[in-house]
């Protein structure tokens, strides 16, 4: 099973890197084993008076061995105590973890994170010309497309409706309190007085009171003459009646079929007078004001203020989901046309470049204590003891080479500087 400890794991291949490790430490021990073999065997020789070849053997294998334990007690201070001897600055790794973890940190920022670094960086690898012919591409424009898609109906299904209701509702109310209504109204009714564009309005009014008027002529009649002196007698009211509707109808028709009818022009004038007023007239502005207040104070109003998202969030749901909406397929023609564009135009790829360096820089540059504190912390919360089979695990292979260099070089040196001798001697 594979050792855990604060997010750090040793996993089975780190044990199989181990292997290889005590492999390659028993063949540098079994080298020292060796050289030292071969120095009792060349100081016997020497003694037995063999030749002065044994005394060339002998020192370079005494210098073999001593090159072979400085570099074992080297390498093996990195990871724990020699021999288990309390020596000043051996188990490196384990009792400096926290230390070398600040440092990778801090060497991290400054040559990595640094402005200049990513700037120069990001400019090498042109990322505005890659992009360019990457989004030219109509498969990568529908990749993009669907992940937008997929990014959009995943915000709007994540967000409250009642939230956002209460976003929109509330942004809709303050800028409607906000902003005077009375002068806009009043310059766009008299732009529309004087196109002319209220006439068909006027027209539907007068034909549908005529009509009104001929269904309801009992109730018109009833009306007038409910409304007379009681002392009058009741034929009396019912002339009346019938005179007033009759009048009416007459009123209304002419109004219907007379385009130039004066009553028309009453009420062009007073729509233009009402135009005028609603952007001059101050009593007329804080009518309209109150009148805004008021509608936009009623709950109904604001039901469908909040209502409007769930409609226009369904809306757009939808249209994500469609391969084919209107939306998609807008969607997927900006996004080739953006990537023509940019691999036609330098400038707009460098302005790509600019705009992409810029906020690379802006982001090493504000978040890179917290970005090598995470660094830091990670080492931090390592186990000291895995932490260090992990390292030997991986470097360990080759530390061991450097024992056996060790061994191969001292043992060159001491048979160098035994013949120097021998010949500063004579």
């Amino acid at each position: 099973m594979p050792a855990q400890h604060s997010g750090f794991t040793y996993s089975a291949a780190d044990e199989d890197k181990r292997r290889g490790v005590r492999r390659m430490k028993a063949t540098a021990t079994g080298l020292l084993l060796a050289v030292a073999a071969v120095y009792a065997l060349a100081t016997w020789a020497r003694t037995a008076g063999a030749g002065g070849w044994a005394g060339y053997v002998a020192a370079a294998a005494e210098a073999g061995m001593v090159g072979a334990l400085a570099d074992w007690f080297a390498v093996t201070a990195l990871f724990r105590r020699p021999m288990g001897l309390p020596i000043p600055h051996t188990a490196i790794i384990p009792t400096k973890k926290d230390q070398l973890g600040q440092s990778l940190g801090d060497f991290v920022g400054e040559n990595f994170l640094s402005g200049d670094v990513v700037r120069v960086r990001l400019r090498a690898v042109g990322i505005g010309s890659r992009l360019a012919a990457w989004l030219a591409q109509p498969a990568h424009a529908d990749r993009v497309t669907a992940e937008l898609a997929t990014a959009l109906r995943g915000a709007l299904r994540v967000l409250r409706d009642s939230d956002v209701q209460a976003v929109v509702g509330e942004a809709i109310t303050r800028r409607a309190d906000a902003a005077e209504v009375a002068p806009g109204i009043g310059a766009m009714l008299e732009k529309v007085v004087a196109d002319g564009g209220h006439r068909k309005v006027v027209d539907l009014v007068c034909v549908r009171a005529h009509d009104w008027l001929v269904l309801h002529s009992d109730s018109v009649m009833a009306a007038v003459a409910g409304g007379a002196p009681g002392w009058t007698p009741r034929f009396v009211d019912r002339k009346v009646g019938e005179r007033v509707y009759k009048e009416l109808l007459r009123f209304a028709t002419e109004m219907r079929d007379m385009p130039e009818h004066p009553a028309r022009a009453a009420v062009d004038r007073f729509l233009a007078d009402f135009a005028h007023d609603l952007q001059t007239d101050e009593d007329t502005r804080a009518r309209v004001e109150r009148l805004k207040a008021e509608v936009l104070g009623r709950g109904e109003v604001q039901d469908i203020i909040a209502s409007a998202w769930s409609s226009v969030r369904a809306m757009i749901v939808a249209a994500a989901e469609d391969e084919r909406s209107e939306l998609r397929l807008r969607t997927r023609a900006s996004i080739l046309s953006l990537g023509a564009r940019m691999t036609a135009d330098e400038r707009l790829r460098a302005k790509v470049d600019g705009w992409l360096e810029d906020a690379a820089v802006y982001v090493v540059t504000t978040y890179r204590d917290e970005i090598t504190s995470l660094i830091t912390d990670t080492v931090a919360g390592w186990d000291a003891e895995q932490t260090s089979r992990k390292i030997e695990a991986h470097i360990g292979r080759d530390l061991q080479f450097i024992r056996i260099n060790g061994t191969v070089v001292g043992a060159l040196a001491g048979l160098l500087i035994y013949t120097a001798s021998g010949l500063l001697g004579a």
